[in-house]
């Protein structure tokens, strides 16, 4: 039986809450199939395309499931890309917010040394790329000894980028008796057979990518010369003057050369591709969720990992290669139930991909006129007050769930000799305040961490700065992030 609503599942009190505020309303498809079967213990391949809700499907059940008393990770999550390692461990750490899941995200390009501290304290969930998740279980930094949940999220992808070897290598060195689950877009052959080896009579679930791609997001195709894309490019958007756009390019050189163009223009706009640092990448990423700009111009790097509920046009400056591809940057609008639109441009010796895309997709896709002169002199006046003002963000759920969450910085830690059931017994000793409003707790050498839930966080300031922890008196501040 489908389940209309969350409630009907058998979820604890602080799952259930965190879904409230994270307005998780009805289970989408894929949650309602996925759910149950994982509540039971139950190994999945599950076929689903992006923008389908199945962070959610998966991160549900872990975090229901997974023990708070247990330090060690209980739960691995591979994922092809940083943007999405980033992306799940936000999410896990919403879903688990008022369970105090502590999720960790593993990947390159940031300092090992770093991880392998945060490896230390207690760690819920591990959401990592399989090279660096690779690293840490050669050095040892990493205990599989306690990992009851494998989940492969987003496999077709980790196939393209060559990363089904390393899978399969982490996979041989976690406990036999473990729940796995494989959530793929598409499913090749070598994805198949890779789950056949190594998971349990897996049940399979597929949900039909057609109908999702074709009943929320309206697609078009525009036919183009390539040295007119740039000004076709400006026309479209004042005409169709969205609240936030994403351009796909196929290469950096494009992405750079649309960014100078529009930035020139005076858009809103930032881009995003492999060749700029990871800071900048997850800066460019965090200020596009939190509305900082409207327009993204990025290549596929981005097209997994940004989950940004309002996204109300993608635009393809260039065709994709791959038929999938299509598929996962469309799907970054006409999310959470939204409506969306599509338009891709295409030049006179692209058909053939367009075909591809066609036949892999289910339907044609339509043909619209290039926008007429009297279109954009009629929407150019709402197009320049728009872009003028900052959007709004109708759907932050990190900032919806963190509201009532106040970061406490104190100095002092481990080299104190101080635990977290000190912090706790302290804190919850404060008037007005019990352990209930005490969230993650993060201890290092010199200096800890601790969320205060429930809009507390000034009580509990205000009472520290003359209590002590241990019998030791601490410096407590707001954290500043």
């Amino acid at each position: 039986m489908i389940k209309r609503n969350f409630i009907d599942y058998q979820l604890s009190d602080e799952i259930r809450r965190a879904i409230e505020v994270l307005k998780y309303e009805t289970p989408t498809e894929v949650q309602s199939e996925v759910i149950p079967k994982a509540m039971d213990n139950q190994d999945l391949i599950v076929k689903s395309q992006t923008g389908s809700g199945k962070t959610a499907a998966f991160g549900i059940p872990i975090c229901e499931m997974v023990t708070w008393e247990e330090k060690k990770p209980q739960a691995l999550i591979l994922s092809p890309t940083r943007e999405l390692a980033a992306q799940v461990r936000e999410d896990i750490t919403n879903i688990g917010r008022f369970k105090r899941i502590k999720a960790l995200a593993l990947f390159g390009k940031e300092p090992f040394s770093k991880q392998k501290e945060d490896l230390k304290q207690k760690t819920h969930v591990v959401v990592g790329t399989p090279g660096r998740v690779m690293d840490h279980i050669e050095r040892e930094t990493l205990a599989l000894d306690e990992i009851k949940y494998l989940i492969i999220d987003e496999a077709d992808e980790m196939l393209n980028m060559g990363f089904i070897n390393d899978v399969e290598t982490i996979i041989k060195k976690l406990p036999i008796d473990r729940v796995t689950m494989v959530f793929s877009a598409t499913l090749p052959k070598d994805v198949e057979t890779l789950c056949h080896k190594y998971m349990k009579e897996p049940i399979h679930i597929e949900i039909a990518s057609t109908d999702l791609t074709k009943s929320l997001i309206e697609h078009r195709l525009i036919e183009v010369r390539e040295e007119g894309k740039v000004a076709l490019l400006k026309d479209v958007t004042v005409v169709e003057n969205p609240d936030s756009c994403i351009i796909f390019c196929r290469t950096k050189e494009h992405v750079d050369t649309v960014f100078t163009e529009l930035e020139a223009a005076n858009y809103s706009c930032e881009r995003l591709h492999g060749g700029l640092e990871q800071d900048d990448r997850f800066s460019v990423m965090e200020g596009f969720k939190t509305g900082n700009f409207r327009y993204l111009v990025a290549t596929d790097v981005a097209a997994r990992g940004i989950d940004v509920d309002n996204v109300t046009l993608v635009i393809n400056y260039d065709v994709p290669m791959e038929k999938e591809g299509y598929v996962h940057r469309t799907g970054r609008t006409g999310r959470a139930g939204n409506k969306g639109k599509a338009i891709t441009f295409l030049t006179p010796n692209e058909d053939k991909f367009i075909k591809a895309i066609e036949r892999y997709i289910g339907f044609e896709i339509p043909v619209m006129e290039i926008p007429k002169y009297e279109e954009i002199a009629r929407g150019q006046a709402a197009f320049d007050e728009k872009i003028s003002g900052r959007r709004v963000v109708k759907n932050n759920k990190t900032a919806r769930i963190n509201q009532d969450i106040m970061k406490l910085h104190f100095t002092g830690g481990k080299k104190k000799k101080i635990r977290a059931v000190d912090f706790v017994g302290t804190i919850a000793k404060i008037p007005g305040v019990t352990a209930e409003d005490i969230g993650i707790i993060t201890i290092q050498d010199t200096l800890t961490y601790v969320d205060i839930l429930n809009g507390k966080g000034s009580l509990v300031l205000q009472a520290m700065e003359n209590t002590t922890i241990k019998g030791k008196k601490l410096k407590v501040t707001k954290a500043i992030k």
